[in-house]
């Protein structure tokens, strides 16, 4: 006969094994390559390994997340507190502890957005103060701020070269090229005595595009700026010497999200929160390739470097869908948390 008692210590196992499924569970190791992934309602940072598209671990994100970006020796991930202007936090996680470090309070440059890294910073825009910044991670100081003027500048593209950096500003329909230059400044110096330093200046050219700029892309080649516009539907193809548009595509992509470029730039994906299709057009004859179903609607973009794999957050499904390139068709699914959004590459080096 089994006793209360008995039925007690049997259990005992079963506990034991859980708390050491779960510990286990949680040493599991940063890949050297993660894919990086937001989930906004569950306020998370989601550690993927691309090589079997498990989970590794999940991070506390900070509120609202909507964007993502890892440093160039990949220890490190950056995401934006958002808000819609509510909050003024970047929130860094250590990849390789998985675990958030204390917040960077970014002050009255509420509503962070967009993020780049480059020249071993973190370029970010703030929406609420029209207006981008970087942010040093050697000093943890914010060590420059911009203006636009613009009213929601809201994704960020840098140059390597930091010149030029290029935003999207939704509500005021336009793209932003602020490019940097040199010029003496100040009062002439006395006779005899050296004359003064060249100072950096920043020149903004604002390109009128289509309504609803949001999601855009720099071509490979570095030559075009390719805008979704979101309200219009349309795609306007920026020449970024000429710094205007060329062409104005009708590629019917109303609630268009992001947009990205093939790495070899023969493809352009658009997502779009507003129909269950992923929009693939020709890099070259700007035409319409495919509509590859995916869901009820979609946010980030991300393509793998090696031109094989795209990965779409589909928000309101819940999922990452998986894009084979070469066929265009999807090809799985990643469980990430819900309403998934920014997505990012970490290689460690």
């Amino acid at each position: 006969m089994t006793t209360p008692k008995m039925r007690k210590f049997r259990k005992i196992p079963v506990i034991i094994l859980f708390g050491i499924f779960s510990t286990a569970m949680n040493a599991a190791e940063t890949p050297s390559i993660s894919l990086l992934a937001l989930s906004k309602s569950d306020q998370t940072l989601s550690i993927v390994d691309p090589s079997t598209l498990a989970v590794i671990a999940r991070v506390p994100s900070g509120p609202d997340p909507h964007e993502v970006i890892a440093s160039d020796d990949g220890k490190f991930a950056y995401i934006s507190n958002y808000g819609g202007g509510a909050y003024n936090t970047i929130t860094p996680v250590d990849l390789g502890a998985q675990k958030a470090l204390p917040v960077v309070d970014l002050g009255a440059l509420r509503g962070p957005h967009g993020l780049a890294f480059a020249a071993g910073k973190v370029w970010f825009t703030a929406e609420a103060a029209k207006a981008i910044g970087s942010y040093d991670p050697a000093t943890r100081q914010i060590d420059w701020i911009l203006g636009t003027g613009q009213d929601r500048t809201h994704m960020i593209y840098v140059f390597p070269s930091l010149n030029p950096i290029i935003t999207s500003n939704v509500n005021s329909a336009t793209i932003s090229v602020i490019e940097k230059t040199s010029s003496s400044g100040g009062l002439p110096p006395p006779p005899g005595a050296p004359g003064p330093a060249p100072r950096t200046n920043w020149s903004e050219t604002v390109i009128p595009v289509g309504r609803g700029s949001e999601g855009f892309d720099v071509s490979p080649d570095g030559k075009e700026i390719w805008v979704a516009n979101a309200q219009d539907g349309t795609i306007s193809v920026v020449d970024l010497a000429a710094k205007k548009v060329v062409q104005t595509l009708n590629a019917n992509v109303r609630g268009a999200n992001r947009l990205k470029f093939t790495p070899d730039g023969n493809l352009v994906f658009v997502s779009t929160l507003g129909g269950p299709d992923l929009v693939v057009l020709d890099g070259t004859t700007r035409k319409e390739v495919k509509r590859v179903p995916i869901g009820h609607g979609a946010a980030g973009i991300l393509m793998q470097p090696d031109g094989q794999r795209a990965f779409v957050a589909c928000t309101p499904d819940d999922y990452i869908v998986v894009i084979d390139l070469k066929s265009l068709t999807a090809t799985s699914k990643i469980n990430a948390g819900k309403n998934p959004d920014g997505l990012a590459w970490a290689v460690r080096k």
